[in-house]
């Protein structure tokens, strides 16, 4: 590998081989995943996709793996090997009944506003549900609803496909995917409100949907 791809000098066309080790080199040290553009841009303006492949089929069955989540890029541990470099004790992030259905909702509908989320649940959400779900990193604003209002929308993050090895959302499991791994039970209420015509009849969600009915995701501390 050359300085001039190394610095992604205007005009420079490294070899093949080059390329993919840049490209490598690239993920290697970024601090985040990448998008194509963004490692296109830092070499030069190269077209990197079919590098990109090439590493991908290289580290399919090695220790480390070259995933993409969300149209971006990074180097990401082997699934079956990912307990060897978890620490000894892992901290249990406990979701509420309330935040794994408005979870479910914004990943099935996304850009949703919160009213929308309201309406598909059939209680009011609190502020502080959705804060919980962006405090994890599962969810964005995503901008406005161009409607009288202009309410916020929301929807699922880069972090949110990579926790669930998603490589995107076309990659959420079905109704009977669900129903088949015995996942269904946090959103019913959730689906119920949308296809009945009642719901919840105080229409208001209480404190106690956040201490009982809870589901819990295990996320292992971070991979050293």
């Amino acid at each position: 590998m050359t300085d001039a791809v190394v610095a992604g000098a205007p005009g420079s066309q490294p070899e093949a081989d080059d390329l993919v080790r840049a490209v490598e080199a690239t993920l290697f040290a970024a601090e985040e995943a990448l998008s194509v553009d963004a490692i296109s841009a830092h070499l030069g303006g190269a077209e990197v996709r079919e590098a990109l492949k090439e590493l991908e089929a290289h580290y399919a069955r090695r220790g480390i793996r070259l995933v993409e989540r969300g149209k971006r890029w990074q180097f990401q541990t082997a699934p079956d090997l990912a307990h060897l470099l978890r620490r000894e004790r892992e901290h249990a992030r406990r979701l509420s009944r309330a935040a794994t259905e408005v979870l479910a909702i914004v990943a099935y509908h996304e850009p949703v506003s919160r009213a929308e989320i309201e309406s598909i649940r059939g209680v009011q959400t609190s502020s502080g549900t959705l804060d919980v779900l962006m405090e994890a990193g599962w969810v964005r604003v995503a901008g406005r609803r161009e409607v009288p209002g202009r309410p916020v929308i929301y929807a699922t993050t880069p972090e949110f496909l990579s926790h669930f090895s998603l490589a995107s959302r076309r990659d959420l499991p079905g109704i009977d995917e669900l129903r088949a791994a015995g996942l269904l039970d946090p959103v019913d209420d959730a689906y119920d409100a949308l296809t009945s015509a009642g719901g919840d009849e105080s229409g208001v969600e209480t404190d106690k949907s956040d201490a009982e009915g809870s589901a819990t995701l295990d996320k292992p501390d971070e991979v050293v």
